[in-house]
């Protein structure tokens, strides 16, 4: 796709990007409050992002036809990039994404992938397993993060994947009991089984266990090591956008730390991760940003290869002028957004 800024003016509507802020504040409490230390522009085209997200996700879970659910979205993907969306404010958002970021096609499409993964109750037997499952369900989502912030060299790519599979895993560690009510299992079934817990009689009845903290404590321990090397990439992006990818990468974070301060109890009840701690956090990320990270050249996840190559095959954007006044209304308007965080 080439861009055109007239086309892209005429896809989204203020009244879809007022539909897409309605979505990510009642949907992801976590992903509204980061998004807040984004400079406008792309604080608006994250919002764009999710909500394309949220309704896939959506389509798919709510369906009992998961191949017919699948299928449809793939034909909206193909009318969104046809320039040409259904009338549907995710769909006219997402189409004005991926006409003025180059989105790869490939993404999306990983994305329902990993929906169709979950609707399915497909099983993970290895940990190879869940990071291909969680590159495509938050890995793809971390990459076009990475776009949207015009941070696209395979090496960011790779980061931003790192930090989508580590969000993820710290996700999978507190919904353990969660998942298993409604039949889903996303730990490795080796692992369990290495420790002598039987996944399908596991899944029948769930109940906290030493054996059981072990297999947490270990994707726990997967999930600091993606978040360290996700930290490299946060030192790619621009400045301004550094402060709200520290915040998602700490308030991830501290799931999996109330989980260990839970006792690895994730069957009887949820981490939580208190208000107070978050705004703690949220300092932290804006104290963390004003600092240069050095950059070290971790591989690129082998589960991850494949959105690496596909933002490295495809066409640069233009890229969209930045005025004075944008800086400057940042700038401004950064406290005032950290003051509102709830």
């Amino acid at each position: 796709m080439i861009y055109d800024s007239d086309l892209a003016r005429s896809l989204v509507s203020p009244a879809d990007l007022a539909e897409c802020r309605a979505m990510i504040k009642a949907g992801s409490k976590t992903f509204y409050t980061s998004s807040k230390l984004l400079p406008q522009r792309i604080q608006d085209a994250a919002r764009q992002l999710y909500a394309f997200c949220r309704v896939a996700d959506d389509v798919v879970d709510e369906s009992d036809d998961i191949e017919a659910a699948v299928e449809s979205l793939r034909l909206r993907l193909d009318a969104i990039y046809a320039l040409n969306p259904d009338p549907h404010p995710a769909d006219r958002a997402f189409a004005d994404l991926a006409l003025t970021y180059s989105i790869p096609r490939s993404l999306p499409d990983a994305l329902i992938e990993g929906f169709a993964w979950d609707a399915s109750g497909r099983r993970c037997k290895t940990a190879s397993d869940v990071y291909a499952y969680s590159v495509r369900v938050a890995g793809a989502v971390g990459a076009m993060m990475a776009i949207i912030m015009r941070s696209r060299s395979p090496e960011a790519i790779a980061r931003a994947c790192d930090l989508g599979v580590a969000m993820q895993l710290s996700n999978i560690a507190r919904d353990v009991g969660a998942d298993a009510k409604i039949g889903r299992l996303y730990l490795p079934e080796d692992w369990l089984r290495e420790v002598g817990i039987e996944p399908d009689a596991f899944v029948h009845d769930p109940r906290p266990s030493p054996e059981l903290t072990i297999v947490i404590e270990r994707l726990l321990t997967e999930a600091d090591r993606f978040y360290e090397r996700s930290i490299s990439g946060i030192a790619m992006l621009p400045k301004r956008c550094r402060p709200a990818i520290h915040a998602s990468r700490l308030l991830y974070s501290a799931i999996g730390h109330q989980v260990r301060l839970n006792g690895y109890d994730s069957i009887s009840q949820r981490a939580v991760v208190p208000k107070k701690r978050k705004l703690v956090l949220i300092a932290k990320a804006i104290q963390a940003s004003l600092f240069a990270s050095d950059i070290k050249p971790y591989p690129v996840l082998e589960e991850a290869a494949f959105i690496v190559d596909a933002v490295a095959a495809a066409p640069e954007p233009k890229r969209l002028p930045e005025t004075l006044n944008e800086r400057a209304e940042w700038v401004t308007n950064l406290f005032i957004r950290l003051e509102k965080t709830d």
